[in-house]
């Protein structure tokens, strides 16, 4: 599936450098050489990653820039504005994601996570300016912004900055009728504005790719030969205006399962609309945190809270009624540092996390259950 964006063919998949494989929590360069080379092989050329990623843009520098000539790829990377004081510390912020890379120049250049309340920061800093001024010397070719806020909010933003040429939405079958996320209206207002779209969180963190969920269960019985993560990407890539959609993906076989689902595309049916669609009744008949693992809340916790890892352990637990899993990394995270018994209830993390998760109150329920 190729189709011509900003002067060139684009495959839909695209490379999300976040969750990359590690041993002994070091990179694993073997693996993401292999990853690289057999997703670049396959045509697709589209990588994402941003400045509060630092090992992310470390490793395309590492193994992505240096082996393949400079039009083979296209990088996008973004300015995260939660960290800037000063209008001056955007053009450092642009140097440092440069120089990890290993770049002359970016492909992509965004605004990273933009809501109502770092717009009004964005405005504030003239990043918009800065934008524009990045492209005017040929530092970055393409400038937009990813998003986590409502319909309305992203109209207005596009209303009153038609210089976006690209944007990242969060998009996916669970999330597409959600009244808290609402991906079809985020859709259908990019569509609005003719900006084309590449996707976050197609599988939601990985939550539509589980093989043990019930969903994932329910999906594979109805198509045995289809991995549960392709019924994700398919729902997805029949859309119109769709660039490329990101998968942070932590293992060879997962590329290889992705360049499959893309090779081989087919829209879904009407009838697999519709099991698509009891997937996500059995989704939200199960209790659980809808965290993605973005990480965003962790360094704002006053306590050091692995909070990724213990809504991630508490939600395997809901679904598998497992305890004995839920104590063992209970007790892991208790030798390494603070567990959610440690919660001081601030809301901290809450106010910068993408999904609206009531972080608080799981860090209570897991403590209670503990």
């Amino acid at each position: 599936m190729k189709e011509q964006y900003f002067g060139r063919p684009t495959g839909k998949l695209g490379y999300g450098n976040m969750r990359l494989p590690r041993i002994d929590g070091n990179l694993d360069y073997d693996t993401i050489h292999k990853m690289i080379d057999t997703f670049m092989e396959a045509g697709y050329t589209y990588f994402d990653t941003c400045y509060v990623y630092e090992a992310s843009e470390k490793a395309l520098g590492e193994t992505l820039v240096p082996r393949y000539p400079r039009d083979a790829y296209t990088i996008n990377t973004k300015l995260s504005l939660l960290s800037v004081e000063r209008p001056e510390d955007m053009q450092e912020r642009f140097d440092t994601s440069r120089k990890r890379l290993g770049l002359d120049y970016i492909d992509f250049y965004f605004l990273h996570a933009l809501n109502a309340g770092t717009i009004k920061k964005a405005d504030e800093l003239d990043s918009w300016g800065f934008l524009q001024k990045l492209k005017e010397r040929g530092d970055a070719k393409h400038i937009g912004f990813s998003f986590h806020d409502t319909p309305e909010v992203l109209d207005e933003t596009l209303t009153k900055h038609p210089e976006t040429e690209l944007i990242l939405l969060q998009l996916n079958y669970l999330d597409w009728e959600s009244p808290t996320t609402q991906s079809r209206r985020l859709y259908e207002t990019a569509r609005k504005h003719n900006v084309p779209i590449t996707v976050m969180e197609p599988c939601k963190g990985g939550w539509l790719a589980s093989e043990y969920s019930d969903s994932g269960k329910f999906l594979r019985a109805a198509n045995p030969d289809a991995s549960v993560a392709s019924w994700a990407f398919r729902f997805l890539a029949e859309l119109d205006g769709i660039m490329a959609i990101l998968t942070g993906m932590g293992a060879l076989s997962e590329v290889e399962d992705n360049i499959k689902t893309f090779k081989d595309f087919k829209p879904l049916t009407a009838q697999e609309h519709e099991l698509v669609k009891q997937a996500v009744e059995i989704i939200n008949a199960t209790p659980s945190s809808p965290c993605t693992d973005c990480r965003y809340c962790v360094p704002h916790c006053p306590k050091k809270i692995v909070i990724p890892g213990a809504l991630g352990v508490y939600n395997d637990y809901l679904v598998h009624k497992d305890l004995s899993s839920l104590k063992h990394l209970y007790y892991m995270m208790g030798l390494t540092g603070p567990t959610p018994k440690d919660c001081v209830q601030c809301g901290a993390c809450e106010k910068v996390c993408p999904q609206h998760i009531e972080i608080s109150k799981f860090m209570k329920d897991i403590s209670e259950l503990m």
